[in-house]
């Protein structure tokens, strides 16, 4: 009897149901544009991809993103749903072993024997139980092989949470930034104004302009505090955010005002395509098919029989004296078969949602892909085009302040009235928030550029 079980165990043990996994293909782009290097992309979110902030060189950056990588609560969320994943593909992996347990047991009964009589008396146990299913259809290793795949895509799961958080950190930043500039802007203005208005008082107070030329020039004050009151507003919003990311209360955090003094580095449009490899999205999709198409191997198995195989070894005596003596060992040893005849067609519905669930997964991951293009492409186009517009920007802003330099020679030369001079300030400063806008979503487009890239450019 030994024999044979051992005979179908190692016969049958090779025997696993189910697709083995393949890739899913799709249609892959040659190259990118502007980009010959593109190769079809294989999970590498694995790999290091170290501090890239770093390369905009700023200490605060360097030290926000520190504080956020050891409290942000949503990170420490994913960590823990990682820890969960391995728990749950260690308890997989428990079943290709035999359970053994102890359960030793002491009774006193008393029965029945006919004719008035009964006996009692007691009866100490003292058994090891073993159970162990035989893997024949590969109901186990299907099960192991989805957990260990589910596992995976859990910890690319924290990858793409700690890239976004990042990336979020860094964006934010920089928005904060630009926004310090703009209000340096601002407050540079209104200083300007309020001294313009003196001189608009004085011309007035001796006739040489109307109340108009006067009441324009107020207006102008006016609406320049309005507006660096705004932007307060804003950097109070960004400066909470921020807060949250790092794991802060938002009433204890506070970034001191910081002139936008960071260039935008150079990335060459021939990245190399491991770094699209690199995207934690991209590789969590994948393994989740992988796990999809595990479970169809674990549905087709709930078709055919189960056995397993059940033991128990011990010892059984009356006596306590007695229960460890040789002859009050026992033992028993055999099969459990289980086979399903009829299930109401639970089985073949099971076998058809895995199968759907796997169609999901595989719409899913190519979906992912698909995204990464795209963002992998705006992030190229849009460093190019903010490129273009930086410069444009940069020679309207010297023209307004050209316009701004002649109107107020000519204001005081009595040659124009002083809405020529509120027109060409107002464009001086709008201009120069632009410029400063676009330097602002320079940074960000290159921070998206490397999220997009799966975190590194290195």
């Amino acid at each position: 009897m030994k024999k044979i079980i051992l005979f179908l165990c190692f016969f049958l043990a090779g025997c696993t149901l189910g697709p083995d996994y393949k890739k899913p293909e799709m249609q892959i782009p040659s190259e990118f544009k502007g980009n010959k290097n593109w190769k079809i992309a294989e999970p590498r979110d694995h790999l290091p991809k170290g501090s890239w902030w770093q390369i905009f060189n700023d200490p605060v950056l360097n030290q926000l993103e520190e504080e956020a990588g050891q409290a942000n609560q949503n990170l420490q969320a994913a960590a823990a749903r990682v820890m969960q994943a391995r728990a749950a593909a260690g308890i997989s992996e428990s079943d290709k072993y035999p359970d053994i347990n102890m359960n030793p047991s002491a009774v006193r009964s008393r029965s029945y024997v006919g004719e008035g009589m009964s006996n009692t008396g007691n009866m100490f146990t003292l058994p090891f139980d073993l159970s162990y299913e035989i893997d024949l259809w590969g109901r186990v290793r299907r099960s192991t092989e989805a957990s260990d795949a589910s596992a995976a895509a859990s910890q690319s799961d924290f990858e793409n949470v700690r890239l976004s958080l990042q990336a979020e950190v860094a964006r934010n930043y920089f928005q904060l930034r630009a926004l310090d500039k703009e209000i340096s802007l601002v407050e540079r203005t209104t200083e300007l104004r309020t001294q313009s208005l003196k001189l608009v008082e004085s011309r007035f107070k001796y006739g040489y302009i109307s109340r108009l030329d006067l009441e324009r020039a107020k207006t102008e004050l006016a609406g320049t505090k309005a507006e660096a009151a705004a932007l307060r507003k804003n950097r109070g919003e960004l400066e909470n955010a921020l807060a949250v990311l790092l794991g802060k209360p938002a009433s204890e955090f506070s970034l001191a005002p910081a002139d936008l003094d960071i260039k935008t580095p150079e990335i060459s449009p021939s990245l190399p395509s491991e770094l699209l490899e690199r995207r934690p999205d991209v590789a969590r999709a994948e393994r989740n098919v992988a796990a999809a198409n595990a479970r169809i191997g674990v549905a087709e198995a709930a078709f055919f029989p189960t056995i397993r195989i059940n033991g128990r070894a011990g010892y059984q005596s009356s006596e306590t004296s007695s229960l460890l003596d040789w002859d009050s060992r026992i033992w028993s040893l055999g099969p459990n078969i289980s086979l399903p005849i009829f299930t109401g067609g639970s089985n073949r519905a099971n076998l058809e949602k895995a199968k759907a669930a796997y169609d999901e997964t595989v719409a899913n991951y190519k979906q992912t892909v698909l995204v990464a293009f795209k963002e992998a492409e705006d992030g190229l186009s849009g460093l190019y085009h903010l490129q273009d517009q930086a410069k444009a920007q940069e020679q309207a802003l010297e023209s307004a302040k050209n316009a701004l330099a002649i109107s107020e020679s000519q204001y005081k030369s009595g040659l124009v009235s002083y809405l020529e001079v509120v027109d060409a300030q107002r464009t001086a400063l709008q201009t120069e928030r632009a410029s400063v806008q676009i330097s602002g979503r320079q940074l960000e487009t290159t921070v998206m550029l490397i999220k997009a890239l799966g975190g590194g450019i290195f």
